[in-house]
């Protein structure tokens, strides 16, 4: 029996049948992923900080770095690689591959200036070398000390555009984004979020155990997750920038090793310099400047003193090389070694001479500095937490030999040199010894793409980016002889400026770091071309020995005006004589009122109220519970450094600390009881026409100096005392909290981070005009 429906059912999927088939299909596919050039080898590129030529044992040096040693056992090592004179500038050149001005990186960020050269901002037409290589199919990651974003941008709530996971091309960064900060009590970040140290100093934490821990953790995870994948690793040490902190342990194997002196130190490094073969066979070693002390001058308690500091400074190299051995050792461990290109760079510029003539460490409660024999009392505790100390200047001269010239001095290439070691087994197998080409930081860069087959873009987000500045050093380690590729190189850092062509020299000082006022601290803005304009052959002159600058006055105005032409190519001008405005009065761009709530924490010091002006008023609406409250309501500082408030058996305090000694302590007379409170605390300076000029040491780590101030403090509407502060200080390398105290407490009443038990529902802090 015909059945129509059936029929008409048949038909239809008949028809379907034969229509789809006429439809092309597309094959399933997901997009490629990027894919890196056959052979890419893993890269790691490791800075050591503010470290002198002559520091390692590798080059001459009595610091033990067997770590150092043995990757170059693997490779090759350069006596003749520069940098620039500053560490954000040098960081700079090494993460883009073009000079620091022309990036803006003239100078660090703290002292960021609002001209191209200086202001701290990565240009749209430069493409970091991390951005290039995630782009050619590889991980990156930074470890560290990170110094290349601008400081107005190190907040919590961002923007991260130039945070190390932003433009500059980092998918993971764990480390502080400052020039220096403490080994023990690091304002780390995780990536964009403020963390907390997995230890405290008693349970071993240090900050270079931290980050390579870290780096290893994300190695393996690496490793088991993405093994056929190259990693690029930028691994950047706080040391040995100051503070000079280091377990005590390491400290003990230096003990008496410098006793001889700066001088006869200097003496031994070149003529272990010599023996090794690191430096020509013709080189002179250069005499001590005028302005730093000769050793047997010094007195024997100045003597023991500054020794000490050497130990503790060359105990922190070791341990810096201990630790990036590890970092290595893991690397082997994956079987990953062969093929995983090293970079060591041992010194982002020269040793720092900014500890000023006997160095520096404890301080008294007004800012002044103690006694020799009162220092000499604590020197065993130097290396701890308790201390921001720095060795004497003339440690870091002693260490540069056989040049002149330290950290901050660009026209002497004892602030411009520093060892580089190249390590790439499965590529140059047989690549061993000394290469003696001219080369620089901005080489890294094209080392690293040419080692990856990577051709940098020519255009990113539409626009056109800039040609590289530098040239490729594959081509030194199979051809040891060949002539340098690097041609010329201009130099400026704080007014001090030079320029190399072709193995000639010229340069000029504008001021050495101990020439500036107290002596220790950066250089300031002043008059500049105090000094002559020098002359080097460095064909003939390894270590500037010989100023021909009255042979050759042709060739002096040649490189002159060389200069002139670089500088005005990369953004040099208006040439900046110095570092000033460290700290921008009215931080966080002019605010004055700030309001904060329990939640709020980490907040960095430019960005944070300007307390050291002694006058402001701070006013918390708190609620407590029933059980009673006890705990931190706001806190600002840290142990070298701070003022806090906070609950104590049921009483409120408020108190200050001013290098590490209690200054001032308010008590209220009555208690904290059960519920809702208003708590008024205000401060006064003692004297009005008193200001707050900054620190003479320790800008970026100490506090402001401090100012005398008359404090009252009232609960609910009740003045409940007045009494007289003799300083309020904040510590710049601590942070801001409200109802904790996170890094180092700023009491020694209570233990960090001593949260409070309530609720600070809201706290506004007013600085007053």
């Amino acid at each position: 029996m015909f059945n129509a429906r059936k029929m008409g059912l048949l038909l239809a999927s008949t028809l379907f049948f034969s229509v789809s088939h006429l439809r092309a299909e597309p094959a399933p596919a997901w997009p490629e992923d990027i894919r890196p050039a056959k052979g890419a080898p893993n890269i790691v590129v490791i800075l050591v900080d503010d470290v002198s030529f002559g520091a390692t044992e590798l080059f001459g040096g009595p610091i033990a770095t067997p770590n150092f040693k043995a990757l170059s056992e693997h490779g090759v090592k350069y006596n003749n690689f520069h940098v620039n004179a500053l560490c954000a500038p040098s960081r700079a050149s090494l993460l883009t591959g073009y000079n620091d001005h022309q990036v803006g990186f003239g100078t660090i960020t703290e002292a960021a200036a609002p001209y191209p050269g200086y202001n701290t901002i990565l240009p749209s037409a430069v493409t970091p070398v991390a951005a290039v290589l995630k782009a050619g199919g590889y991980s990156t990651a930074a470890f560290g000390k990170w110094h290349n974003t601008p400081y107005w941008q190190v907040d919590p709530t961002g923007p991260y555009d130039l945070w190390p996971t932003g433009r500059w091309g980092f998918e993971h960064f764990y480390g502080f984004l400052a020039a220096a900060d403490s080994q023990y009590y690091p304002r780390l970040y995780r990536d964009h979020t403020p963390v907390e140290t997995p230890q405290t100093p008693d349970q071993g934490y240090h900050f270079t155990i931290d980050i390579t821990n870290d780096a290893i953790n994300w190695l393996h995870t690496h490793d088991a997750l993405e093994h056929d994948k190259p990693f690029f690793i930028y691994y950047a040490t706080g040391a040995t920038h100051e503070p000079h902190q280091v377990p005590h342990q390491w400290v003990e194997k230096y003990k008496g090793r410098f006793d001889q002196g700066w001088d006869v130190l200097r003496q031994q490094v070149f003529e272990r310099q010599k023996a090794l073969g690191v430096i020509p066979a013709n080189a002179k070693l250069t005499p001590r400047p005028a302005g730093l002390p000769a050793w047997d001058s010094l007195d024997p308690d100045q003597k023991k003193l500054v020794a000490h500091q050497m130990e503790v400074y060359a105990a922190f190299a070791e341990q810096t090389d201990h630790e990036i051995g590890r970092l290595l050792a893991a690397i082997r461990d994956e079987g990953q070694a062969d093929n995983t290109l090293v970079l060591e760079i041992f010194g982002d510029n020269g040793g720092s001479a900014e500890g000023g003539p006997l160095g520096h460490d404890a301080k008294n409660a007004d800012g002044t500095t103690p006694s020799v024999k009162d220092r000499l009392k604590i020197a065993d505790a130097l290396g701890s937490e308790h201390y921001l100390n720095h060795y004497a200047a003339a440690w870091a001269w002693a260490l540069t030999a056989p040049f002149q010239g330290t950290k901050q001095d660009a026209s002497h290439l004892g602030g411009t040199t520093d060892p580089l070691v190249i390590s790439w087994p499965a590529r140059f197998p047989q690549a061993k010894g000394l290469r003696s080409q001219f080369s620089h930081l901005v080489d890294i860069a094209p080392t690293l793409y040419e080692a990856a087959h990577i051709t940098p873009p020519t255009i990113t987000d539409s626009v056109a980016q800039w040609p590289l500045e530098g040239t490729s050093l594959l081509y030194t380690l199979d051809q040891p002889n060949a002539p340098s590729r690097h041609h010329i190189q201009y130099f400026a850092t704080n007014g001090n400026r030079s320029i190399y062509a072709n193995g000639w020299w010229a340069g000029i000082l504008a001021q050495q770091t101990w020439e500036s006022p107290n002596g220790s601290a950066y250089l300031t803005q002043g008059q500049h071309d105090t000094h002559q304009w020098e002359l080097y052959n460095l064909n003939d002159d390894y270590s500037q020995a010989s100023d021909l600058a009255a042979h050759y006055p042709e060739k002096l105005k040649e490189l002159q005006a060389l200069f002139d032409k670089e500088a005005k190519r990369n953004q040099v001008d208006p040439l900046r004589p110095g570092i000033a405005g460290l700290y921008p009065v009215g931080a966080a761009g002019g605010q004055k009122v700030f309001t904060y709530r329990t939640g709020t924490s980490r907040i960095d010091q430019w960005h944070a109220p300007h307390l050291a002006s002694g006058h402001y008023t701070l006013a918390a609406d708190v609620d407590v519970p029933a059980h009673g409250g006890n705990g931190v309501v706001f806190a600002d500082g840290g142990l070298n450094g701070g003022v806090v408030l906070f609950v104590q058996n049921h009483h409120l305090v408020y108190q200050a600390n001013s290098n590490g000694y209690t200054v001032g302590k308010i008590l209220s007379e009555n208690v904290l009881t059960p519920g809702k409170h208003h708590i008024v605390v205000t401060v006064e300076p003692a004297d009005t026409g008193t200001t707050a000029p900054h620190s003479k040491n320790l800008i970026w780590l100490g506090s402001h100096k401090p100012v005398p101030g008359n404090v009252t403090i009232s609960l609910d509407g009740k003045v409940s005392k007045k009494t007289h502060f003799d300083s309020v200080a904040v510590q710049m390398s601590e942070t801001l909290d409200i109802g904790q105290d996170m890094g180092s407490a700023v009491s020694a009443d209570y233990t960090a981070p001593a949260t409070f038990s309530g609720t600070v529902e809201k706290l506004v802090v007013s600085e007053t005009p």
